[in-house]
């Protein structure tokens, strides 16, 4: 297909061909034009539809339609080309919390042919030179409340870069200069496969790597999990935690709403309670959060059931049966779970509240399909547990990263999670594959005796990990984080160890317990086990 990149970095730098996926295409809806901006199918197409007065966008004291998102982009898009110099193809570094103008700046740069490059909000100059550097990035957007770490990865970096600051009107500033910008704006014929986002990973097995989108891959996740799982309404409003540089967040709280004419709530803080408080004032129905917060928000159940919440859906970690139970006791809400990747762009393997099953995952989704593999790289037998491979519309393309072979076997995506399927084909989730613990010849998955001690009224948060032993070659050892009102000593700490014995196998149970005040976890809420085997 003709690319309209000027700019041949990404294009340059994919994968070869011999080593990306399989890509397939089973939908008639995956079937997309030639030319493809995403930005026309999600944003432009509700305005030239006439629905370009819905409320597309609300924030503290921000209520944004669907005409003025598209003008305050259209004018990010003018500032873009005729005041920064970008040409189609250049990567632009987009830097804020979840606010209507990162919106803004996202679309305005899509528009203008340029590649989105967004980092989470909490990363650190370190992380942030590795991104600049990695993605060759030419441009940055930065939000100004979050320029300080964004200041000094620039001053280490030998890459030098046109910036421009938002949501503050100083001198030199993007908002300034879109006062005198241009409203209205012609969108880049761009490729359908184009490259538009690439997406960091967040960086829970080390050094993140970067994901490669084309346009179509958005508009394909897009036409999957939302329309067979979550089967989205316009008028719902949409609200959660996940930044939008983190692809769960993009997907729920811009691309989904905005593919069906919906409204999404943005959120800078998002705290439990800072959650719950926007649920209540926005008359949210459909909520995107991680394990985690769907824990701490269930001790305000009776205040959610006066809501007009109606949706929950978990990702970014493995949702434990017991936090399922907890959030259904608590609200009357049955969870939708799902296991996306950054490198698959969005959800591919769930299940709708009417056939959630207690510890599965899900189904394949529509659009995707996957498997269990053994160790020999063949399918598993029903209840072998194995390595996940999922093949679908999108797929692995890592931006020059040796570890692209290690992702990709045979045509299918391997995602690094051990998996079991039954006979009826929904997936249950066993561990990482690096996180196995093998103790005395038994093999042991965190996340069961994560699961386990959650259980536990003491347990606010744990991570699990194997630690070396002489005896036994790994022993399970635990990280707990306790509720308000428990103290660590020896008394509780036998009764977790006896607790876990009495909930699931004894073997499984952890004979080395430490308490901590906090757990690592990215941005997104992952947990962080390599940092619990080495804090270095």
């Amino acid at each position: 297909m003709p690319s309209a990149h000027v700019d041949t970095f990404a294009r340059d730098n994919l994968p070869p061909v011999q080593l990306q996926p399989e890509f397939i295409c089973t939908l008639p809806s995956l079937h997309f034009p030639a030319q493809l901006n995403c930005a026309t199918a999600l944003l432009d197409r509700h305005i030239t539809d006439g629905r370009g007065e819905r409320t597309c966008l609300r924030a503290t004291g921000v209520t944004w339609t669907y005409a003025e998102l598209q003008r305050q982009a259209n004018r990010v898009a003018n500032v873009l080309v005729h005041d920064m110099g970008l040409v189609p193809g250049n990567r632009v570094l987009l830097r804020a919390p979840n606010n209507p103008m990162m919106v803004a700046s996202w679309f305005g740069v899509i528009k203008a042919g340029g590649i989105a490059v967004a980092t989470m909000p909490m990363l650190r100059a370190v992380e942030l030179k590795t991104v600049i550097e990695k993605a060759e990035v030419t441009h940055a957007l930065c939000d100004i409340t979050l320029a300080g770490e964004l200041d000094l990865a620039l001053a280490q970096s030998a890459r030098a870069l046109t910036l421009r600051h938002f949501n503050t009107m100083r001198d030199g500033s993007l908002d300034l200069a879109m006062l005198s910008a241009d409203c209205t704006f012609t969108n880049v014929d761009t490729a359908a496969d184009d490259t538009c986002i690439i997406a960091f990973t967040s960086g829970t097995t080390g050094q993140p790597k970067g994901t490669m989108h084309f346009h179509r891959d958005l508009m394909a996740i897009c036409a999957c999990w939302p329309v067979h799982v979550l089967r989205p309404r316009p008028d719902d409003v949409f609200i959660g935690s996940p930044p939008l540089a983190f692809t769960f967040g993009l997907g729920g709280l811009v691309l989904f709403p905005m593919q069906v004419g919906a409204c999404a709530v943005l959120l800078e803080k998002q705290s439990p309670q800072n959650l719950l408080d926007a649920i209540i004032e926005h008359g949210a129905t459909t909520l995107f959060t991680a394990p985690t917060t769907y824990r701490a928000m269930a001790a305000h159940g009776d205040a959610l059931r006066t809501t007009s919440l109606r949706q929950c859906v978990s990702a970014g970690e493995v949702l434990p049966a017991s936090t399922r139970t907890l959030w259904r006791d608590a609200t009357g809400i049955e969870l939708i779970d799902g296991i996306g990747a950054t490198e698959m762009l969005h959800i591919f393997i769930s299940a709708d509240e009417a056939h959630a099953r207690p510890g599965a995952t899900g189904l394949a989704v529509p659009g995707y399909v996957a498997c269990v593999l053994d160790a020999a790289g063949r399918p598993a037998a029903i209840g072998e547990v194995g390595r996940l491979a999922v093949k679908g519309p999108t797929g692995c393309r890592y931006l020059a990263d040796d570890r692209q072979r290690a992702y990709v076997h045979d045509g299918w995506n391997l995602t690094g999670d051990a998996y079991f399927m039954d006979a009826d084909g929904y997936f249950f989730y066993q561990s990482r594959t690096d996180d196995m613990i093998v103790s005395a010849g038994y093999n042991i998955a965190a996340p069961e005796v994560e699961d386990a001690l959650l259980r536990h009224a003491a347990v606010a948060e744990c991570g699990v990990i194997g630690v070396p032993d002489v005896d036994r070659g790994q022993i399970v050892k635990a990280f707990v984080v306790l509720r308000d009102g428990h103290v660590a000593n020896a008394v509780l700490l036998r009764e977790l160890q006896d607790f876990v014995k009495q909930t699931i196998a004894p073997y499984k149970y952890p004979p080395a317990i430490e308490v901590r005040a906090q757990l690592p976890r990215t941005e997104t809420g992952k947990l962080q086990r390599f940092r619990l085997r080495d804090p270095a």
